[in-house]
């Protein structure tokens, strides 16, 4: 096993290796090229969990894409017809970007490219940054192959954020917002060439030509970092935050509000369907302060997508059955705060966390995720496996059962010590000596 597969593999969530294997095996069956690159590589590279899956074949990655949904019941969330790309959604949570080996050339700044098909290793030649231009060979005959024409890896080691073109930020400016959100998320540097590249890009006003879809994309990325509070107070120094609206900086807005559920999300599993569901709370404590007019006008400039725009609007009104169910005076039990709980939207909780004024919902969602989550967590696989494998309505049943007497199980209260013995002590007599 090459060593790169073998980190590979020590890197991913049993989610995640499923996907892979999913991926690995369409690719297979359709007969092309599969390589994993782009931040998946920089992840297990430079020592990080991986957060997403990227993969690039030299092929029709668009009808791989759709062929990969219907096998694995993953959701296809958007697609870019000119760049031959897909984002998927499986029903772990995780996602993954299917895109098409190719080369952009640009006609103008921020203007559409033109793609064309390319080779894997033209591919990495073209990206934003050498930490992304690394690639995995997925092949059955080069498995493990490490591919590095832009020297990324030196970078990774050395955390340093180097542009791999002299005119990247001319052609697209969004990676202006992208290398601010790297250096703030990797604690990497900025090269000083890229530096001095980033700020004749910026005397140029390139900014101003980012597209409305890249800075959807982009604020999507921030609200669902782990420290989106940090990223967006560097875009507002750096003077970029005012591109997604003007008055995200002023006295609208709510930057103590993004640091309250930065910290709330910390409470909930990092796992991949509770870190997508953070965009929607962080795109409505984002605005909370903006009126309705401004939230629209965010919406249009940043061209975001129906569902994105009904996961952050449409979120208070979901959330109301959760903190209704939370508030009852039926649930008198732990294992009963645990069900519901355990089956909530991601979403809906963090946002309760962040929102509710009511006592008893706050008390529950804290005791469910401080107490009651770790108590299940220590259940040990024996426990487990001795009410059978996992699947049928009977294991389900059991599962419950286990919990709840669990969770439910009083601990005894310690007796009383007996009060000690206490024996009483003669008074010892003096004995006088006579002379």
């Amino acid at each position: 096993m090459s060593d790169y597969i073998y980190m590979l593999e020590s890197h991913l969530s049993p989610d995640q290796a499923q996907v892979v294997a999913d991926v690995q095996a369409a690719a297979a069956q359709a007969g092309v090229n599969l390589f994993l690159t782009g931040g998946a590589m920089r992840d297990m590279l430079g020592g990080f969990r991986i957060r997403d899956l990227d993969f690039v074949v030299e092929g029709p990655a668009l009808k791989m894409a759709k062929t990969i949904a219907e096998a694995a019941g993953a959701k296809i969330h958007s697609t870019d017809e000119n760049r031959k790309s897909a984002e998927l959604c499986f029903p772990s949570g995780v996602t993954a970007q299917i895109a098409m080996s190719r080369q952009e050339k640009y006609a103008r700044t921020g203007g559409k490219p033109q793609v064309s098909p390319a080779t894997i290793q033209d591919d990495l030649r073209c990206r934003d940054f050498t930490c992304n231009a690394v690639a995995l060979s997925l092949n059955k005959t080069s498995r493990g192959l490490l591919l590095d024409p832009m020297n990324g890896l030196a970078d990774i080691e050395r955390k340093e954020l180097r542009a791999i073109s002299g005119y990247g930020f001319y052609d697209d400016p969004s990676r202006l917002l992208r290398l601010v959100r790297f250096q703030i998320r990797l604690r990497f540097t900025v090269e000083e060439r890229t530096r001095m590249q980033v700020a004749n890009a910026r005397e140029a006003e390139v900014q101003k030509s980012i597209p409305g879809r890249a800075l959807g994309e982009e604020l999507k990325r921030i609200g669902v970092e782990d420290n989106p509070a940090e990223v967006l107070k560097a875009l507002e120094d750096e003077g970029l935050l005012a591109l997604f609206s003007p008055l995200l900086v002023g006295p609208k807005s709510n930057l103590v509000g993004i640091a309250k559920i930065e910290k709330l999300s910390r409470l909930l599993p990092d796992d991949a369907r509770s870190r997508t569901g953070r965009w929607g709370p962080f795109a409505w404590v984002l605005t909370e302060k903006l009126p309705a007019k401004e939230k629209q006008a965010l919406i249009k400039t940043c061209e975001l997508q129906k569902a994105d725009v009904d996961a952050w609007q449409k979120l208070e009104v979901r959330a109301r059955k959760l903190e209704t169910a939370l508030r009852s005076a039926r649930i008198r039990k732990p294992s009963q705060v645990y069900q519901i709980v355990n089956a909530a939207a991601p979403d809906e909780v963090l946002f309760l966390l962040y929102r509710s004024t009511l006592k008893p919902v706050q008390e529950r969602l804290r005791n469910h995720f401080q107490k009651y989550l770790p108590a299940v967590m220590e259940i040990t696989p024996e426990e487990w496996s001795v009410i059978g494998k996992p699947g049928s309505p009977k294991y389900n049943k059991l599962r419950d059962e286990l919990i709840a007497d669990r969770l439910d199980r009083r601990t005894p209260k310690p007796k009383p010590e007996a009060p000690p013995v206490v024996v009483p002590v003669e008074p010892q007599q003096t004995v006088r000596r006579v002379r």
